[in-house]
């Protein structure tokens, strides 16, 4: 035994070394997707460029025509072209994932660990010269890089009969290709610098500008460019960076299972089990002992049911959980049927033969597999009560796109289940001073019923979304999240009975504080109706442009959408300068502007002390003419401002992932470290006021 607990304990210690290394990850470039590029004769006439793709777990990158309004889809470039010419469309190869997303409110493709495109080349005869790139956009769930090239150059000489010149239809092809390319990026470009009204720069003002900045990045000559990487990195690590998904999954899991202890079906069999471990072996180290493997059960039984659903529905399908409109539907359904039971319609059981052979063939064993059986067996008696809980935690962790939050979730559920018996085993003095069985477990069973109820309509608003039938906006959904918190306070305070409650109209004093913060967290909501941005419920109400009555008129607005023009302003002004890296197929940066930006006290700070200048970086608005630039020893061509605000992101602050914001001063120096995707209002206040303060102690 001691042997494991050194094993488990190492692991641990190692693990939690590795978390700490996490927690300490600055800014830095992210390079998830290798590539590899052919060149492959199908004919004497006829090759295909092939891209493969390697793609690091966790991110993905998207396909080839997407649509209007969509993200960057993976297009086929050609900047220098003869002896050949392109042969049809850009042909995705390999495993496609389609899903709904509900924030472009379209179906969109992409790949996962690999991916291949290929494109068919027509050689016309004679020495030929193919030179281009590919474009491409990758993604996991905290970031999106800018639109990424692969470059190709491929010659050589085709042994077939020359034709007849064709440059005039390569330059059309090229042209097709390159507005087929840009084609999903134009209307939102569009729709974005139309909303940029207040915005002091327009496109049309920024391209006089753009041979300054472009002997900028040649020449180096302006301090606004010069790489600060050093200096940002000095004020410690980025803000926001820490991927905390998998703590708050696991505390998520472990609230539930606190949650379930204290149910008619666990909490009485606590002290039966213990004393059971503690009565049959006169040697106390044994029965302790006995009763920690019994806990340890408990976690690998939970643990392995969280494997399990990952086995069975596949990672790429929790991956597409989220926004799936059935998936959701059904899981609307499936809570509203636990809350039904925890309100006492039904019991959801197990057949009663299967605990019973588990329990026979536990009483027939001896060692380590009995005590197995004996926690197997509580895990069935005890679904009637834990069940809508483990449901409603693994539907709440598989739709958040880990494929490894099941297990995560279940891990803390089960400690938090097993945790009783070995600290009642190894302090039984205390089994005297927990309160006994009674009432008091039905009221929190019918608690979870209420809570179960509401969460059921988040599920239900996704596939609302989804199919745009408009039956749940934000008002709806307020206000019966309003009636269902403010009749779970009226339960609480024992004006509402259920048929398992007993008739003791007493209310508890801990009882009464529960109704006090339901039927305030109700009152709380009622604001909401009238637009009121609700931060405590961001994340689960419908965004606030499915609110069809909204007096919320706080919102901030870029000041500038170019980098030159807006430093120019902001040193003619005197106000230090947020640099709001971003990109229109951004969905991190959506949800920061809606959860943080919309707060009064950011709101004030950004468009009053503050020079905004918002750069997307998948901007495929062309340059006047391409720029040559050299970077890590490798020549690269900015086409794009999107491809030119990417570039300034990689070389003056060291970072290429979005969102990602930056203070500095009139000088380009970094006032703060930097900040990425956090949702955490109070940390994003303090980021802009401390550039504040720097800004005027400089």
């Amino acid at each position: 035994m001691k042997s494991i607990l050194n094993r488990i304990s190492k692991r641990f210690f190692s693990g939690l070394g590795l978390w700490l290394m996490a927690l300490c990850v600055q800014a830095q470039i992210l390079d998830p997707v290798t590539f590899q590029t052919e060149f492959n004769k199908i004919s004497d006439d006829v090759a295909e460029v092939v891209f493969i793709a390697s793609i690091d777990p966790g991110w993905h990158i998207y396909s080839t025509d997407l649509g209007e309004g969509g993200p960057i889809a993976a297009s086929f470039n050609i900047d220098k072209v003869t002896g050949a010419h392109v042969d049809g469309k850009l042909l995705p190869v390999g495993n496609e994932q389609a899903v709904f997303d509900k924030l472009f409110e379209m179906e969109v493709r992409y790949f996962e660990k690999t991916a291949k495109f290929v494109q068919r080349i027509k050689l016309e005869g004679g020495p030929y010269r193919i030179e281009g790139y590919l474009e491409y956009a990758a993604c996991n769930d905290q970031n999106c890089l800018p639109p990424s090239e692969v470059p190709f150059m491929f010659t050589g000489t085709a042994d077939v009969a020359a034709s007849a010149p064709v440059e005039q239809d390569e330059e059309e092809t090229q042209s097709d290709d390159e507005t087929s390319s840009t084609a999903d990026s134009q209307s939102s470009i569009v729709n974005s610098q139309s909303s940029m009204a207040n915005g002091q720069s327009s496109m049309a003002n920024g391209q006089s500008s753009m041979a300054n900045g472009q002997s900028s990045i040649v020449n180096g000559q302006s301090a606004w460019w010069s790489p600060v990487i050093d200096e940002l990195r000095a004020f410690g690590e980025s803000a926001g960076t820490v991927d905390r998904s998998w703590l708050y999954i696991f505390l998520t899991g472990f609230l539930g299972g606190l949650l379930a202890l204290f149910t008619p079906c666990v909490w009485p069999i606590i002290p039966m089990t213990v004393s059971f471990f503690l009565k049959r072996s006169k040697d106390k180290k044994k029965a302790i002992r006995d009763a920690m493997t019994y806990g340890l059960s408990i976690v690998v039984i939970y643990v392995a049911l969280g494997l399990l659903v990952t086995l069975l529905f596949g990672a790429s399908a929790l991956n597409a959980l989220s926004t799936n409109a059935i998936f959701n539907i059904l899981f609307f359904l499936m809570l509203v049927v636990f809350a039904a039971s925890f309100f006492g319609a039904f019991e959801i059981t197990l057949p009663s033969s299967w605990s019973t052979a588990v329990d026979s063939k536990a009483e027939k064993t001896t060692g380590l597999l009995s005590i197995f059986l004996m926690a197997f067996t509580l895990a069935l008696v005890s679904f009637s009560c834990t069940g809508p809980i483990i449901g409603f935690l693994l539907v709440e962790v598989s739709t958040s796109g880990s494929i490894t939050a099941p297990a995560i979730g279940m891990l803390g559920f089960a400690i938090a289940l097993a945790l009783p018996f070995t600290l009642f085993a190894l302090f039984p003095t205390w089994l005297k001073q927990v309160p006994k069985s009674g009432g008091w477990m039905n009221v929190i069973k019918v608690s979870l019923g209420f809570i179960e109820l509401a969460f059921a309509l988040k599920f239900l608003s996704v596939a609302d979304l989804a199919y745009g039938w408009h039956i749940l906006d934000r008002e709806t959904f307020l206000a019966l999240w309003i009636v269902i918190f403010a009749l779970l306070g009226v339960y609480l305070l024992g004006k509402i009975k259920f048929p398992h409650d007993d008739d003791d109209t007493r209310v508890s004093v801990p009882r009464l504080f529960m109704a006090i913060a339901s039927l305030a967290f109700a009152v709380y909501m009622v604001p909401g109706l009238w637009g009121a941005p609700l931060k405590a419920v961001s994340a689960f109400a419908p965004p606030l442009y499915t609110q069809d009555f909204n007096l919320y008129k706080n919102e901030v607005r870029a000041q500038f959408d170019d980098y030159d023009l807006g430093m120019e302003y902001a040193r003619r002004v005197g106000k230090p300068v947020m640099l709001d890296f971003t990109g229109y197929g951004c969905v991190n940066c959506r949800k920061m502007e809606l959860a943080v930006w919309t707060d009064p006290t950011v709101g004030n700070l950004m468009n009053n002390e503050y020079v905004l200048i918002t750069l997307y970086v998948d901007n495929k608005t062309k340059l006047p003419e391409p720029i040559k630039v050299t970077e890590n020893g490798k020549e690269r061509t900015l086409r794009t401002l999107g491809d030119k605000w990417s570039y300034l992101q990689r070389v003056k602050f060291g970072a290429n992932a979005q969102p990602f914001y930056v203070l500095i001063d009139n000088d380009g120096k970094p006032l703060n470290k930097s900040y990425a995707y956090d949702e955490d209002v109070a940390k994003y206040v303090e980021f802009l006021q401390t550039g504040l303060r720097n800004y005027q102690q400089k």
